[in-house]
């Protein structure tokens, strides 16, 4: 497991240092986790090491948002004076990342020839 974690925050550290120096727009972690599949998909070697320290990781992911709730009961008063705008930010976001979701399922569809099967 010690040797999974270590190549993954390996890829990670490789993606970030390259974000950084090339000074492109995506973030370090992204770049890292497409880093760690190329790896995966040419060594099955090393996607057998990395899947059950992945799967683990996975099954322990609610922890993660430990600290995003902790910042949100440390700054209750703003919720208070800025709760409806949060809200309405939130909702406004979720609808249109659905609806851009759905329009894009469409396109893909209608690109590829899908046909409706009633």
């Amino acid at each position: 497991m010690i040797h999974a974690l270590t190549l993954i925050l390996a890829c990670q550290l490789a993606g970030e240092t390259l974000t950084r120096l090339m000074g492109w727009p995506v973030p370090g972690p992204v770049l890292g986790m497409a880093l760690l599949f190329a790896l995966m998909l040419a060594s099955p070697r090393i996607a057998a090491l990395v899947i059950p320290t992945g799967e683990g990781i996975l099954r322990h992911l609610s922890l993660l948002f430990v600290p995003a709730g902790v910042g949100v009961v440390g700054h209750v008063q703003m919720l208070g004076t800025q709760g409806a705008v949060i809200l309405l930010a939130l909702v406004l976001s979720t609808v249109l990342a659905l609806a851009v979701g759905a329009g894009v399922f469409v396109i893909v569809a209608r690109l590829t020839g899908a046909r409706e099967d009633g």
